[in-house]
């Protein structure tokens, strides 16, 4: 049995179909998306706008549902879980990165950070001291008395990636994470984006709709178009 699950990818969905009701017409979101990543990879979903990538994101981080198919990441099938069970699976395993950065003005960089280990119980000392070492691994320990208004974009994001790191998930999810940014600042936080795996192995899904960018950083490139996962190496018009 051991043997058989060490065979498992780390994430793998199965028929996975997404669709909304948007005043008479209906949108299909994703349609049979059959998905595999290994432990450690980076993958880099492509796509144009409405083109599922997001909707895709959401489900593997459990802040949606599918109407069809399922879901499993390490071995745990999504899909079974109840809205406290997923809660728990989100705070436990997964950490997001938004294009927007979702900081809290009034609080520090500090602050923004050491406020994701409430959620993991973890407080004082031991809390500030992760917060301080998520901010210094993403090159902002020196920034860490400032507040979101004080610094530069590409600065907020790394915040909010210090955020997303600091309870050491094993899944990381970014979704558009330079959508703010200019191309130099954008570019930066990519190589920050793939150090971090690096040296944590964290297994990575960002979606994108920049193919220069996620051919760079990313260990496989996928391609959603309509809801539906391209095979691999077609890269379409």
């Amino acid at each position: 049995m051991s043997s058989l699950q060490r065979e498992l990818p780390f994430i793998e969905t199965c028929g996975l179909s997404r669709q909304y009701r948007v005043g008479p017409a209906e949108i299909h979101a994703l349609r049979d998306v059959n998905l595999r990543v290994e432990k450690g990879q980076f993958v880099a979903v492509l796509g144009v706008s409405g083109s599922g990538k997001s909707t895709l994101l959401h489900m593997l981080g459990g802040l949606d549902t599918p109407d069809e198919g399922e879901i499993w990441v390490e071995q745990q099938d999504l899909t079974a879980l109840n809205r406290s069970q997923r809660t728990v699976y989100r705070r436990s395993t997964v950490g997001f990165i938004f294009q927007s950065y979702y900081l809290i003005a009034s609080l520090t960089a500090l602050e923004n950070v050491a406020l994701a280990l409430t959620f993991q119980g973890v407080y004082g000392g031991e809390r500030r001291r992760r917060a301080v070492e998520s901010l210094e691994r993403v090159g902002l320990g020196h920034r860490a008395a400032h507040r979101p208004t004080e610094l530069s974009g590409g600065e907020q994001q790394r915040v909010a990636i210090a955020r997303a790191i600091v309870h050491g998930p094993r899944l990381l999810l970014a979704d558009e994470p330079t959508g703010n940014l200019d191309r130099a600042t954008a570019a930066e936080v990519v190589a920050l984006l793939r150090q971090i795996h690096d040296q944590l192995g964290t297994t990575v899904v960002m979606v994108t709709h920049d193919e220069e960018m996620a051919a760079r950083v990313a260990d496989r490139v996928l391609r959603l178009r309509d809801g539906r996962l391209e095979p691999e190496g077609n890269r379409g018009p």
